[in-house]
Protein backbone atom coordinates (compact mmCIF):
# COMPACT_ATOMS: atom_id res chain seq x y z
CA UNK A 1 0.00 0.00 0.00
CA UNK A 2 1.26 3.41 -1.07
CA UNK A 3 1.41 6.26 1.54
CA UNK A 4 1.88 10.03 0.68
CA UNK A 5 4.96 11.86 2.42
CA UNK A 6 2.29 14.22 3.99
CA UNK A 7 0.50 11.01 5.16
CA UNK A 8 4.14 9.88 6.76
CA UNK A 9 4.90 12.71 8.16
CA UNK A 10 1.30 13.53 9.77
CA UNK A 11 1.91 9.96 10.94
CA UNK A 12 5.58 10.45 12.49
CA UNK A 13 4.12 13.19 14.19
CA UNK A 14 1.20 11.94 16.10
CA UNK A 15 3.62 8.85 16.62
CA UNK A 16 5.80 11.52 18.28
CA UNK A 17 3.44 13.06 20.33
CA UNK A 18 1.74 9.53 21.15
CA UNK A 19 5.23 8.51 23.15
CA UNK A 20 5.24 11.77 24.59
CA UNK A 21 1.91 11.67 26.25
CA UNK A 22 3.17 8.23 27.84
CA UNK A 23 5.98 9.31 28.96
CA UNK A 24 4.34 12.16 30.63
CA UNK A 25 1.27 10.25 31.80
CA UNK A 26 3.41 7.61 33.45
CA UNK A 27 5.89 9.76 34.91
CA UNK A 28 2.88 12.01 36.50
CA UNK A 29 1.65 9.11 37.76
CA UNK A 30 4.58 7.61 39.31
CA UNK A 31 5.38 11.27 40.83
CA UNK A 32 1.69 11.58 41.94
CA UNK A 33 1.57 8.33 43.35
CA UNK A 34 4.82 9.42 45.34
CA UNK A 35 3.85 12.74 46.26
CA UNK A 36 0.73 11.63 47.89
CA UNK A 37 1.62 8.92 49.48
CA UNK A 38 4.67 10.99 50.98
CA UNK A 39 2.31 13.78 51.84
CA UNK A 40 0.10 11.32 53.58
CA UNK A 41 3.47 9.72 55.46
CA UNK A 42 4.23 13.40 56.86
CA UNK A 43 0.62 14.00 57.77
CA UNK A 44 0.41 10.84 59.62
CA UNK A 45 4.02 11.42 60.88
CA UNK A 46 2.82 14.54 62.72
CA UNK A 47 -0.18 13.36 63.43
CA UNK A 48 1.42 10.27 65.22
CA UNK A 49 3.62 13.06 67.87
CA UNK A 50 1.09 14.82 68.31
CA UNK A 51 -1.01 11.77 69.79
CA UNK A 52 1.98 11.28 71.43
CA UNK A 53 2.25 14.53 73.11
CA UNK A 54 -1.01 14.58 74.10
CA UNK A 55 -0.59 10.86 76.05
CA UNK A 56 2.34 12.72 77.64
CA UNK A 57 0.64 15.19 79.27
CA UNK A 58 -1.45 12.16 80.76
CA UNK A 59 1.11 10.01 82.29
CA UNK A 60 -0.86 8.76 85.38
CA UNK A 61 -3.77 7.26 83.00
CA UNK A 62 -1.84 5.79 80.02
CA UNK A 63 -2.32 2.18 80.64
CA UNK A 64 -5.95 2.35 81.63
CA UNK A 65 -7.04 5.12 79.30
CA UNK A 66 -5.09 3.73 75.92
CA UNK A 67 -8.18 2.58 74.45
CA UNK A 68 -9.84 5.97 75.07
CA UNK A 69 -6.77 8.04 73.99
CA UNK A 70 -7.08 5.89 70.93
CA UNK A 71 -10.22 6.79 69.57
CA UNK A 72 -10.47 10.39 70.58
CA UNK A 73 -7.17 10.78 68.41
CA UNK A 74 -8.36 8.26 65.98
CA UNK A 75 -11.74 10.62 65.58
CA UNK A 76 -9.83 13.80 65.81
CA UNK A 77 -7.68 12.82 62.87
CA UNK A 78 -9.58 10.79 60.97
CA UNK A 79 -7.26 8.07 60.91
CA UNK A 80 -6.76 4.90 62.88
CA UNK A 81 -4.71 5.26 66.10
CA UNK A 82 -3.10 2.11 67.64
CA UNK A 83 -1.21 2.61 70.84
CA UNK A 84 1.48 -0.27 71.43
CA UNK A 85 3.57 -0.88 74.42
CA UNK A 86 7.42 -1.97 74.27
CA UNK A 87 6.62 -5.33 74.15
CA UNK A 88 4.72 -5.24 71.26
CA UNK A 89 1.04 -5.71 72.92
CA UNK A 90 -1.80 -3.67 71.49
CA UNK A 91 -3.24 -1.44 74.28
CA UNK A 92 -5.63 0.69 72.25
CA UNK A 93 -6.59 0.86 69.12
CA UNK A 94 -9.57 3.13 67.54
CA UNK A 95 -10.66 0.75 65.12
CA UNK A 96 -10.73 -1.86 67.85
CA UNK A 97 -13.14 -2.10 70.90
CA UNK A 98 -11.32 -2.59 74.24
CA UNK A 99 -12.46 -5.94 75.22
CA UNK A 100 -11.19 -7.25 71.62
CA UNK A 101 -8.06 -5.59 71.93
CA UNK A 102 -6.42 -9.24 73.18
CA UNK A 103 -7.21 -10.87 70.18
CA UNK A 104 -4.96 -8.75 68.47
CA UNK A 105 -1.64 -9.87 67.29
CA UNK A 106 1.40 -8.86 68.80
CA UNK A 107 3.09 -5.77 66.97
CA UNK A 108 6.53 -5.96 67.79
CA UNK A 109 7.65 -7.81 64.38
CA UNK A 110 5.64 -5.13 62.00
CA UNK A 111 8.15 -2.95 60.26
CA UNK A 112 7.20 0.16 61.12
CA UNK A 113 7.23 -0.47 64.69
CA UNK A 114 10.62 -2.37 64.85
CA UNK A 115 11.87 0.92 62.79
CA UNK A 116 10.05 3.66 65.23
CA UNK A 117 11.82 1.93 68.29
CA UNK A 118 15.29 1.65 66.69
CA UNK A 119 15.38 4.78 64.25
CA UNK A 120 12.39 7.26 65.85
CA UNK A 121 10.46 6.72 62.95
CA UNK A 122 9.02 4.19 60.86
CA UNK A 123 6.40 3.76 58.22
CA UNK A 124 5.01 1.20 55.69
CA UNK A 125 2.49 0.12 53.33
CA UNK A 126 1.10 -3.09 53.52
CA UNK A 127 -2.15 -5.20 53.61
CA UNK A 128 -4.42 -5.41 56.80
CA UNK A 129 -5.61 -8.35 57.84
CA UNK A 130 -7.79 -6.61 60.25
CA UNK A 131 -9.22 -4.21 58.07
CA UNK A 132 -8.81 -6.24 55.13
CA UNK A 133 -7.30 -3.58 53.01
CA UNK A 134 -3.38 -1.81 51.61
CA UNK A 135 -3.21 0.73 54.73
CA UNK A 136 -0.40 3.58 54.91
CA UNK A 137 1.36 3.19 58.18
CA UNK A 138 3.32 5.76 60.46
CA UNK A 139 4.69 5.09 63.50
CA UNK A 140 6.49 7.50 66.34
CA UNK A 141 8.01 6.58 69.61
CA UNK A 142 5.38 6.73 72.64
CA UNK A 143 7.59 9.01 75.22
CA UNK A 144 6.32 9.82 78.60
CA UNK A 145 8.34 11.34 81.10
CA UNK A 146 11.41 10.81 79.36
CA UNK A 147 10.76 7.44 79.25
CA UNK A 148 9.83 5.17 76.12
CA UNK A 149 6.36 4.19 76.63
CA UNK A 150 6.13 2.38 73.18
CA UNK A 151 4.40 3.33 69.84
CA UNK A 152 2.16 6.00 68.66
CA UNK A 153 0.62 4.30 64.86
CA UNK A 154 -1.55 5.22 62.69
CA UNK A 155 -2.83 3.59 59.70
CA UNK A 156 -4.67 5.66 56.58
CA UNK A 157 -6.91 3.40 54.21
CA UNK A 158 -4.93 3.83 50.29
CA UNK A 159 -8.85 3.47 48.86
CA UNK A 160 -8.66 7.21 48.97
CA UNK A 161 -5.28 7.40 47.50
CA UNK A 162 -6.25 5.12 45.00
CA UNK A 163 -9.38 7.44 44.48
CA UNK A 164 -7.33 11.07 44.13
CA UNK A 165 -4.98 9.31 41.37
CA UNK A 166 -8.18 7.87 39.56
CA UNK A 167 -9.74 11.11 39.80
CA UNK A 168 -6.16 12.82 38.28
CA UNK A 169 -6.22 9.82 35.70
CA UNK A 170 -9.41 10.98 34.43
CA UNK A 171 -8.29 14.76 34.18
CA UNK A 172 -4.89 13.93 32.83
CA UNK A 173 -6.46 11.37 30.14
CA UNK A 174 -9.09 14.28 29.14
CA UNK A 175 -6.15 16.76 28.93
CA UNK A 176 -4.34 14.63 26.81
CA UNK A 177 -7.00 13.33 24.30
CA UNK A 178 -7.94 17.17 24.13
CA UNK A 179 -4.18 18.02 23.32
CA UNK A 180 -3.74 14.78 20.79
CA UNK A 181 -7.17 16.01 18.64
CA UNK A 182 -5.45 19.54 18.72
CA UNK A 183 -1.60 18.17 17.79
CA UNK A 184 -3.71 16.26 14.71
CA UNK A 185 -5.26 19.15 13.69
CA UNK A 186 -2.37 20.95 14.10
CA UNK A 187 -0.10 18.26 12.67
CA UNK A 188 -2.46 17.65 9.38
CA UNK A 189 -2.06 21.89 8.99
CA UNK A 190 2.09 21.21 9.57
CA UNK A 191 2.40 18.06 7.31
CA UNK A 192 0.35 20.29 4.26
CA UNK A 193 2.55 22.99 4.96
CA UNK A 194 5.80 21.32 4.75
CA UNK A 195 4.52 18.65 1.77
CA UNK A 196 3.54 21.30 -0.64
CA UNK A 197 7.21 22.22 -2.01
CA UNK A 198 8.26 18.69 -1.64
CA UNK A 199 4.79 18.28 -3.93
CA UNK A 200 5.74 20.72 -6.10
CA UNK A 201 9.71 19.49 -6.83
CA UNK A 202 7.94 15.90 -7.09
CA UNK A 203 5.46 17.49 -9.95
CA UNK A 204 8.23 19.54 -11.79
CA UNK A 205 10.45 16.42 -11.30
CA UNK A 206 7.61 14.03 -12.93
CA UNK A 207 7.50 16.48 -15.58
CA UNK A 208 11.12 17.05 -16.06
CA UNK A 209 11.27 13.24 -16.94
CA UNK A 210 8.59 12.88 -19.17
CA UNK A 211 10.84 15.88 -21.49
CA UNK A 212 9.35 18.66 -20.62
CA UNK A 213 12.58 20.34 -19.22
CA UNK A 214 11.06 24.12 -19.85
CA UNK A 215 9.60 23.33 -16.08
CA UNK A 216 11.75 25.77 -13.14
CA UNK A 217 11.07 25.13 -9.78
CA UNK A 218 10.81 28.30 -7.66
CA UNK A 219 13.64 29.05 -5.77
CA UNK A 220 12.01 31.17 -3.17
CA UNK A 221 13.06 28.46 -0.04
CA UNK A 222 16.00 29.15 2.33
CA UNK A 223 16.62 25.98 3.60
CA UNK A 224 17.40 22.55 2.30
CA UNK A 225 14.29 22.29 -0.51
CA UNK A 226 15.79 25.54 -1.82
CA UNK A 227 19.16 23.72 -2.45
CA UNK A 228 17.65 21.49 -3.78
CA UNK A 229 15.31 23.02 -6.13
CA UNK A 230 18.74 25.27 -7.49
CA UNK A 231 20.50 21.71 -7.85
CA UNK A 232 17.01 20.28 -10.48
CA UNK A 233 16.64 23.50 -12.47
CA UNK A 234 20.44 23.33 -13.11
CA UNK A 235 20.34 19.32 -13.91
CA UNK A 236 17.00 20.09 -16.02
CA UNK A 237 18.71 22.73 -18.28
CA UNK A 238 21.86 20.84 -18.40
CA UNK A 239 19.46 17.99 -19.63
CA UNK A 240 17.99 20.37 -21.79
CA UNK A 241 21.05 21.36 -23.70
CA UNK A 242 22.03 17.95 -23.95
CA UNK A 243 19.34 16.71 -25.19
CA UNK A 244 19.20 19.40 -27.67
CA UNK A 245 22.73 18.80 -28.71
CA UNK A 246 21.66 14.75 -29.00
CA UNK A 247 19.02 15.74 -31.23
CA UNK A 248 20.74 17.65 -33.09
CA UNK A 249 23.11 15.15 -33.66
CA UNK A 250 20.88 12.45 -34.34
CA UNK A 251 18.81 14.39 -37.02
CA UNK A 252 22.35 15.06 -38.46
CA UNK A 253 23.25 11.52 -38.07
CA UNK A 254 20.11 10.69 -39.64
CA UNK A 255 20.51 12.76 -42.81
CA UNK A 256 23.69 11.32 -43.01
CA UNK A 257 22.39 7.77 -42.87
CA UNK A 258 19.55 8.64 -45.44
CA UNK A 259 21.91 10.74 -47.95
CA UNK A 260 24.41 7.64 -48.16
CA UNK A 261 23.99 5.89 -51.05
CA UNK A 262 26.01 2.54 -49.51
CA UNK A 263 24.05 0.62 -47.62
CA UNK A 264 24.85 0.72 -44.13
CA UNK A 265 24.44 -1.95 -40.65
CA UNK A 266 25.13 -2.25 -37.44
CA UNK A 267 25.00 -5.34 -35.58
CA UNK A 268 25.14 -5.64 -31.65
CA UNK A 269 27.96 -8.13 -29.64
CA UNK A 270 24.78 -10.64 -29.86
CA UNK A 271 24.74 -10.14 -33.84
CA UNK A 272 21.33 -9.15 -33.94
CA UNK A 273 21.18 -5.91 -36.35
CA UNK A 274 20.88 -2.64 -34.12
CA UNK A 275 20.58 0.22 -37.20
CA UNK A 276 20.04 0.43 -40.83
CA UNK A 277 19.42 3.13 -43.42
CA UNK A 278 17.03 3.42 -46.38
CA UNK A 279 20.07 2.09 -48.92
CA UNK A 280 21.22 -0.91 -47.09
CA UNK A 281 16.91 -1.71 -46.55
CA UNK A 282 16.54 -0.84 -50.38
CA UNK A 283 19.31 -3.24 -51.58
CA UNK A 284 18.80 -6.34 -49.62
CA UNK A 285 14.94 -5.48 -49.98
CA UNK A 286 14.11 -4.88 -46.66
CA UNK A 287 12.60 -2.92 -44.25
CA UNK A 288 13.19 -1.12 -41.09
CA UNK A 289 11.44 -3.66 -39.18
CA UNK A 290 14.45 -5.45 -39.50
CA UNK A 291 16.07 -4.65 -36.27
CA UNK A 292 16.16 -7.00 -33.94
CA UNK A 293 16.73 -9.57 -35.74
CA UNK A 294 19.67 -11.80 -36.42
CA UNK A 295 21.91 -11.67 -39.45
CA UNK A 296 20.53 -14.54 -41.29
CA UNK A 297 16.99 -13.25 -41.62
CA UNK A 298 18.73 -10.76 -44.15
CA UNK A 299 20.66 -13.37 -46.43
CA UNK A 300 22.02 -16.69 -45.92
CA UNK A 301 24.61 -16.53 -48.07
CA UNK A 302 27.80 -17.85 -46.85
CA UNK A 303 30.14 -15.07 -47.95
CA UNK A 304 28.21 -13.10 -45.73
CA UNK A 305 28.38 -14.73 -42.62
CA UNK A 306 32.11 -15.74 -43.13
CA UNK A 307 32.72 -12.54 -43.42
CA UNK A 308 30.67 -11.30 -40.23
CA UNK A 309 32.64 -14.53 -38.33
CA UNK A 310 35.92 -13.20 -39.30
CA UNK A 311 35.74 -9.87 -38.40
CA UNK A 312 34.27 -11.09 -34.72
CA UNK A 313 36.88 -13.27 -34.53
CA UNK A 314 39.95 -11.27 -35.67
CA UNK A 315 38.86 -8.02 -34.06
CA UNK A 316 40.33 -6.24 -37.48
CA UNK A 317 38.44 -4.32 -40.47
CA UNK A 318 38.06 -6.56 -43.49
CA UNK A 319 37.37 -5.52 -46.83
CA UNK A 320 35.62 -8.19 -49.14
CA UNK A 321 34.36 -8.39 -52.38
CA UNK A 322 30.83 -10.62 -52.88
CA UNK A 323 28.06 -11.49 -55.15
CA UNK A 324 24.94 -12.28 -53.18
CA UNK A 325 21.42 -13.23 -54.70
CA UNK A 326 19.78 -10.06 -53.63
CA UNK A 327 16.38 -9.06 -55.76
CA UNK A 328 19.40 -10.22 -58.62
CA UNK A 329 22.72 -11.02 -58.57
CA UNK A 330 25.03 -8.02 -57.03
CA UNK A 331 28.75 -7.68 -56.49
CA UNK A 332 28.92 -5.87 -53.62
CA UNK A 333 32.08 -4.18 -52.11
CA UNK A 334 31.81 -4.81 -47.97
CA UNK A 335 34.01 -3.19 -45.15
CA UNK A 336 33.42 -4.53 -42.20
CA UNK A 337 34.33 -2.82 -38.71
CA UNK A 338 34.66 -4.25 -35.59
CA UNK A 339 33.26 -1.94 -32.86
CA UNK A 340 34.82 -2.46 -29.29
CA UNK A 341 33.18 -1.88 -26.30
CA UNK A 342 35.19 -1.95 -22.65
CA UNK A 343 33.51 -5.31 -21.39
CA UNK A 344 34.88 -7.29 -24.83
CA UNK A 345 34.11 -7.42 -28.42
CA UNK A 346 31.04 -5.59 -29.37
CA UNK A 347 28.88 -5.23 -32.62
CA UNK A 348 30.21 -4.86 -36.20
CA UNK A 349 29.91 -2.07 -38.49
CA UNK A 350 29.47 -2.85 -42.64
CA UNK A 351 29.02 -0.92 -45.45
CA UNK A 352 27.81 -2.48 -48.57
CA UNK A 353 28.57 -0.67 -52.22
CA UNK A 354 26.73 -2.07 -54.93
CA UNK A 355 29.33 -2.02 -57.84
CA UNK A 356 27.04 -3.93 -59.62
CA UNK A 357 26.81 -1.23 -62.25
CA UNK A 358 30.55 -0.49 -62.13
CA UNK A 359 31.11 -4.02 -63.05
CA UNK A 360 29.01 -4.35 -65.61
CA UNK A 361 30.67 -1.25 -67.36
CA UNK A 362 34.02 -2.49 -66.94
CA UNK A 363 32.21 -5.78 -68.82
CA UNK A 364 31.38 -3.53 -70.97
CA UNK A 365 34.40 -1.54 -71.63
CA UNK A 366 36.43 -4.97 -71.81
CA UNK A 367 34.05 -6.39 -74.10
CA UNK A 368 33.99 -2.86 -76.10
CA UNK A 369 37.73 -2.39 -76.45
CA UNK A 370 37.77 -6.61 -77.71
CA UNK A 371 35.10 -5.61 -80.22
CA UNK A 372 36.68 -3.07 -81.43
CA UNK A 373 40.29 -4.54 -81.75
CA UNK A 374 38.59 -7.58 -83.66
CA UNK A 375 36.19 -4.95 -86.01
CA UNK A 376 39.64 -3.00 -86.93
CA UNK A 377 41.77 -5.99 -86.88
CA UNK A 378 39.85 -7.97 -89.76
CA UNK A 379 39.60 -4.88 -92.36
CA UNK A 380 43.42 -3.87 -91.79
CA UNK A 381 44.38 -7.39 -91.98
CA UNK A 382 42.58 -7.67 -95.54
CA UNK A 383 44.02 -4.20 -96.37
CA UNK A 384 47.60 -4.74 -95.36
CA UNK A 385 47.81 -8.50 -96.81
CA UNK A 386 46.13 -7.38 -100.51
CA UNK A 387 49.15 -3.94 -100.39
CA UNK A 388 51.95 -6.24 -99.53
CA UNK A 389 50.80 -8.94 -102.78
CA UNK A 390 50.14 -5.45 -104.87
CA UNK A 391 53.83 -4.38 -103.86
CA UNK A 392 55.04 -7.51 -104.46
CA UNK A 393 54.65 -6.60 -108.53
CA UNK A 394 50.71 -7.88 -108.82
CA UNK A 395 50.11 -4.47 -110.66
CA UNK A 396 52.42 -5.14 -113.38
CA UNK A 397 52.17 -8.81 -113.74
CA UNK A 398 48.04 -9.08 -113.83
CA UNK A 399 46.60 -5.51 -114.21
CA UNK A 400 43.08 -7.32 -114.13
CA UNK A 401 43.54 -8.90 -110.69
CA UNK A 402 45.30 -6.09 -109.12
CA UNK A 403 42.03 -3.70 -109.91
CA UNK A 404 40.22 -6.22 -107.93
CA UNK A 405 42.24 -6.32 -104.98
CA UNK A 406 42.25 -2.43 -105.27
CA UNK A 407 38.36 -2.77 -105.17
CA UNK A 408 38.57 -4.86 -102.24
CA UNK A 409 41.05 -2.62 -100.37
CA UNK A 410 38.68 0.33 -101.09
CA UNK A 411 35.70 -1.93 -99.58
CA UNK A 412 37.94 -2.45 -96.27
CA UNK A 413 38.43 1.10 -96.02
CA UNK A 414 35.10 2.62 -96.82
CA UNK A 415 33.92 -0.07 -93.45
CA UNK A 416 36.97 1.47 -91.49
CA UNK A 417 35.61 4.97 -92.14
CA UNK A 418 32.03 3.82 -90.98
CA UNK A 419 33.22 2.26 -87.94
CA UNK A 420 35.74 5.37 -87.40
CA UNK A 421 32.82 7.73 -88.14
CA UNK A 422 30.09 5.50 -85.77
CA UNK A 423 32.90 5.46 -83.05
CA UNK A 424 33.13 9.37 -82.82
CA UNK A 425 29.82 9.73 -83.22
CA UNK A 426 28.85 7.43 -79.73
CA UNK A 427 32.09 9.67 -78.60
CA UNK A 428 30.16 12.82 -79.20
CA UNK A 429 26.97 11.96 -77.63
CA UNK A 430 28.45 10.39 -74.58
CA UNK A 431 30.57 13.63 -73.89
CA UNK A 432 29.64 15.92 -71.17
CA UNK A 433 29.30 18.78 -72.76
CA UNK A 434 27.32 17.65 -75.52
CA UNK A 435 24.05 19.14 -75.99
CA UNK A 436 21.20 18.91 -78.42
CA UNK A 437 19.58 22.23 -80.27
CA UNK A 438 15.91 21.10 -80.21
CA UNK A 439 13.59 23.09 -82.40
CA UNK A 440 9.73 22.09 -83.92
CA UNK A 441 11.09 19.65 -86.80
CA UNK A 442 8.53 18.69 -89.66
CA UNK A 443 8.09 14.94 -89.13
CA UNK A 444 7.02 14.64 -93.07
CA UNK A 445 10.45 16.20 -94.29
CA UNK A 446 12.85 14.20 -92.45
CA UNK A 447 11.51 10.72 -93.47
CA UNK A 448 11.52 12.02 -96.75
CA UNK A 449 15.20 12.99 -96.54
CA UNK A 450 16.16 9.81 -94.40
CA UNK A 451 13.93 7.35 -97.62
CA UNK A 452 16.29 9.25 -100.02
CA UNK A 453 19.57 8.11 -98.83
CA UNK A 454 18.00 4.40 -98.69
CA UNK A 455 16.32 4.24 -101.76
CA UNK A 456 18.87 3.30 -103.92
CA UNK A 457 20.01 0.22 -101.92
CA UNK A 458 15.91 -1.19 -101.32
CA UNK A 459 15.31 -0.73 -105.35
CA UNK A 460 18.15 -2.74 -105.46
CA UNK A 461 16.68 -5.64 -103.43
CA UNK A 462 13.09 -4.76 -105.17
CA UNK A 463 12.01 -3.98 -101.56
CA UNK A 464 9.05 -1.59 -101.07
CA UNK A 465 9.13 1.01 -98.21
CA UNK A 466 5.48 2.01 -97.54
CA UNK A 467 5.38 5.57 -96.06
CA UNK A 468 3.09 6.81 -92.46
CA UNK A 469 -0.07 8.28 -94.32
CA UNK A 470 0.13 12.33 -94.29
CA UNK A 471 -0.09 14.42 -92.30
CA UNK A 472 2.33 14.05 -89.82
CA UNK A 473 2.37 15.97 -86.47
CA UNK A 474 6.12 17.97 -85.94
CA UNK A 475 8.25 16.92 -83.18
CA UNK A 476 10.84 18.29 -80.85
CA UNK A 477 14.41 17.78 -81.71
CA UNK A 478 17.56 18.07 -82.93
CA UNK A 479 16.95 17.74 -87.06
CA UNK A 480 20.76 15.96 -87.97
CA UNK A 481 20.29 13.82 -84.94
CA UNK A 482 16.89 13.01 -85.62
CA UNK A 483 17.40 11.98 -89.90
CA UNK A 484 20.65 10.14 -88.42
CA UNK A 485 17.90 7.82 -86.02
CA UNK A 486 15.87 7.26 -89.35
CA UNK A 487 18.45 6.53 -91.71
CA UNK A 488 19.39 4.22 -89.23
CA UNK A 489 16.48 2.17 -88.50
CA UNK A 490 15.58 2.33 -92.41
CA UNK A 491 18.92 1.37 -93.29
CA UNK A 492 18.90 -1.91 -91.06
CA UNK A 493 15.01 -2.88 -91.94
CA UNK A 494 16.42 -2.12 -95.75
CA UNK A 495 19.78 -4.67 -94.92
CA UNK A 496 17.62 -7.49 -93.14
CA UNK A 497 14.58 -7.83 -95.35
CA UNK A 498 14.92 -10.64 -98.20
CA UNK A 499 14.70 -9.03 -101.34
CA UNK A 500 10.89 -8.51 -102.68
CA UNK A 501 10.39 -7.59 -99.03
CA UNK A 502 8.30 -4.43 -97.36
CA UNK A 503 9.20 -2.04 -95.05
CA UNK A 504 6.75 0.13 -93.61
CA UNK A 505 7.31 3.14 -91.32
CA UNK A 506 4.20 3.31 -88.71
CA UNK A 507 3.09 6.89 -86.60
CA UNK A 508 1.49 6.63 -83.78
CA UNK A 509 0.34 9.14 -80.61
CA UNK A 510 1.25 7.93 -77.22
CA UNK A 511 1.37 9.89 -74.06
CA UNK A 512 1.94 13.33 -75.39
CA UNK A 513 4.68 11.75 -77.75
CA UNK A 514 5.05 9.85 -81.41
CA UNK A 515 6.01 7.04 -81.76
CA UNK A 516 7.81 5.94 -85.02
CA UNK A 517 7.74 2.31 -85.88
CA UNK A 518 9.99 0.67 -88.58
CA UNK A 519 8.35 -2.50 -89.63
CA UNK A 520 10.30 -5.05 -91.86
CA UNK A 521 9.34 -8.54 -93.12
CA UNK A 522 12.69 -10.23 -92.51
CA UNK A 523 13.22 -13.57 -90.12
CA UNK A 524 13.18 -11.63 -87.07
CA UNK A 525 15.12 -11.47 -84.26
CA UNK A 526 15.61 -14.72 -81.59
CA UNK A 527 13.71 -13.74 -78.37
CA UNK A 528 16.61 -14.22 -76.19
CA UNK A 529 18.97 -11.47 -78.28
CA UNK A 530 16.25 -9.05 -78.17
CA UNK A 531 17.23 -7.43 -74.76
CA UNK A 532 20.82 -6.84 -76.29
CA UNK A 533 19.53 -5.33 -79.78
CA UNK A 534 20.85 -2.02 -78.79
CA UNK A 535 24.39 -2.56 -77.33
CA UNK A 536 27.39 -2.07 -78.97
CA UNK A 537 28.85 -3.99 -81.33
CA UNK A 538 25.83 -6.71 -80.67
CA UNK A 539 25.28 -8.56 -84.02
CA UNK A 540 22.41 -11.50 -83.71
CA UNK A 541 24.23 -13.03 -87.09
CA UNK A 542 28.00 -11.37 -86.85
CA UNK A 543 28.91 -12.68 -90.52
CA UNK A 544 25.94 -11.49 -91.86
CA UNK A 545 26.58 -8.26 -90.63
CA UNK A 546 29.93 -7.85 -92.04
CA UNK A 547 28.40 -8.46 -95.70
CA UNK A 548 26.21 -6.47 -95.32
CA UNK A 549 28.78 -3.63 -93.90
CA UNK A 550 27.21 -3.02 -90.64
CA UNK A 551 29.44 -1.46 -87.90
CA UNK A 552 27.85 -3.16 -85.04
CA UNK A 553 27.03 0.76 -83.68
CA UNK A 554 23.86 1.97 -85.68
CA UNK A 555 21.28 0.99 -82.87
CA UNK A 556 23.77 1.90 -79.98
CA UNK A 557 23.73 5.10 -81.71
CA UNK A 558 19.53 5.35 -82.26
CA UNK A 559 19.58 4.36 -78.87
CA UNK A 560 21.79 7.54 -77.51
CA UNK A 561 19.80 9.82 -79.68
CA UNK A 562 16.47 9.30 -78.38
CA UNK A 563 17.92 9.23 -75.01
CA UNK A 564 19.05 12.60 -75.28
CA UNK A 565 15.81 13.35 -77.36
CA UNK A 566 14.17 12.16 -73.60
CA UNK A 567 12.47 9.36 -75.80
CA UNK A 568 12.65 5.40 -75.33
CA UNK A 569 13.59 2.81 -78.08
CA UNK A 570 12.06 -0.48 -78.48
CA UNK A 571 12.48 -3.58 -80.46
CA UNK A 572 10.46 -6.96 -80.67
CA UNK A 573 8.93 -9.35 -83.37
CA UNK A 574 5.98 -9.07 -85.45
CA UNK A 575 2.86 -10.83 -84.14
CA UNK A 576 1.01 -11.53 -87.37
CA UNK A 577 3.61 -11.86 -89.52
CA UNK A 578 7.43 -12.12 -89.79
CA UNK A 579 9.97 -9.96 -89.16
CA UNK A 580 10.44 -6.79 -86.63
CA UNK A 581 9.87 -3.34 -85.66
CA UNK A 582 11.99 -1.55 -84.02
CA UNK A 583 10.59 1.90 -82.90
CA UNK A 584 11.49 5.20 -80.56
CA UNK A 585 9.53 7.83 -79.04
CA UNK A 586 9.83 11.77 -79.59
CA UNK A 587 7.90 14.92 -77.50
CA UNK A 588 5.28 16.60 -79.78
CA UNK A 589 6.08 20.25 -80.73
CA UNK A 590 3.37 22.51 -78.34
CA UNK A 591 1.94 25.14 -80.80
Amino acid sequence: MRMSFRAKLMLSYLALLLVMSAAIYLYLNHSLHKSIVSSLQENLTNAARLTAVMADHNPGRLSAEAPALAAAAGRALSARVTLINPQGIVTGDSEVAPDKLGELENHLDRPEVKDALQQGRGAAIRYSATLRTDMLYVAVPLVVNKVNEGVVRLALPLAAVDKALARMHTMLGIGLLIAFILALIFSDILARLTSRPLRQVAAIAAAISEGDFRRRLPAVWHDELGDLARIMNEMAARLEAQLTTLSREKSRLDAILKGMGEGLMVTDADGAISLVNPAFCLLFGVSDTVIGAPLSHISRHPALHDSYSKVRQSGSELQEEMTLQVSGEKVLLTHWVPLTAESGSGGVVAVFHDISDLKRLENIRKDFVANVSHELRTPVTVIKGYAETLLDGLIKENPEQAARFVAIIHDHSERLTALLADLLSLSELESAGFSLQLQPIPLESSLRRAFTLVAESAAAKGITVTPPPAPLLPVMADQGRLEQVLVNLLDNAVKYTPAGGLVAILVSEEDGCLRIAVQDSGTGVPAESIPRLFERFYRVDAGRSRDEGGTGLGLAIVKHIVQLHGGTVRAENNRDSRGATFSCTLKKAVG
